[in-house]
């Protein structure tokens, strides 16, 4: 199986994402946690970050959650209508996957086999993404739509690029059909949503399969119209999949794949952090008392260092 790539050329990006919400009464306490600050791994060099909040909290702290994502804690103290949120990354991105042949990983039956339970065998850290998730209840349907891309005799890299492609055609993309909390199985019976349905529809899957699969939050570059600069703001976050792919050498890594666009993610794709479902690393979350009803205002510019 020939694997494409998005892209080959290392790239420096500039990413401004921007959250406000406006409250119609003023919230009196609120305890929030932010995934906004971009993961460090061999592809993705973060070289500067930094996060304001207004109003000032009275307490903030970055910590490392359980599966190694960098996580931003604050609280507000103080009475206010309004809570704006500017996270500023600039991260180089180096070609991945360029060598990669799907065939050479493990059969994906092998792979099923490493992640099945057997009393005194070894706990691996990938079989914590081969469960149900708050987000992801494991459903047979799931599992039976994605058994046709695991043939016999393919490989667990060979099957999970079908399966991508196969959702790829199969769904439409409509931001307007589902949410946030919109079931994955009703997503699958529409063939719509957004990335986020086509993640979590892949994901179910895979781990109907006996397969280990994450949710991977991030952001995505996007080219403007020939002719037209770039859109301040007009981006937004993005969503994709990460599966454990065992290698014929021994060797395992995950393989990142985005069924939204039907790509190998490389140097168009920044990772943010990597979890069960969107539950685990939504890009902004809290508790707060009062507020009444809001307004979510939410814009993302993803562009190459020096464009202007």
């Amino acid at each position: 199986m020939t694997v494409v790539l998005q892209d080959q050329q290392a790239i420096v990006l500039d990413v401004m994402h921007d959250t406000t919400y406006r409250y119609s009464s003023e919230v009196a306490l609120a305890h929030h946690v932010a995934y906004l600050r971009p993961s460090e791994k061999p592809h993705q060099l973060l070289e500067t970050f930094r996060i304001g909040v207004v109003p000032k909290p009275f307490v903030q702290r970055m910590s490392v959650d359980v599966f190694g994502n960098s996580r931003f804690y604050f609280s507000l103290d103080v009475p206010h209508p309004r809570l704006a949120v500017r996270a500023v990354s600039r991260v180089r991105l180096l070609p991945r996957y360029e060598d990669f042949d799907a065939h050479s990983a493990l059969p994906w039956r092998d792979v099923v086999f490493r992640l099945a339970y057997r009393a005194g065998a070894h706990y691996a850290p990938e079989n914590e993404f081969s469960f149900s998730s708050p987000y992801i209840p494991r459903h047979r349907e799931l599992g039976h739509y994605a058994a046709s891309s695991f043939t016999a005799d393919r490989s667990i890299a060979e099957g999970a690029i079908d399966l991508m492609r196969r959702i790829h055609l199969d769904f439409r993309y409509d931001s307007d059909s589902t949410e946030i909390s919109t079931p994955v199985l009703d997503a699958f019976h529409a063939k719509r949503g957004v990335c986020q349905d086509f993640a979590h529809v892949m994901i179910g899957g895979l781990r109907a399969m006996g397969l280990a699969a994450r949710y991977v939050s991030g952001y995505l570059l996007t080219k403007p119209p020939p002719g037209r600069k770039r859109l301040v703001g007009a981006d937004a976050s993005h969503a994709w999949v990460s599966v454990w792919c065992p290698m014929r050498d021994g060797s395992s890594a995950w393989l990142d794949l985005d069924p939204t666009n039907d790509v190998i993610p490389s140097t168009s794709h920044v990772t943010l952090a990597a979890g069960r479902d969107f539950g685990d690393v939504s890009p902004l979350r809290g508790i707060i008392r009062g507020g009444g009803a809001h307004k979510l205002s939410v814009g993302v510019t993803v562009r190459p260092v020096g464009e202007r």
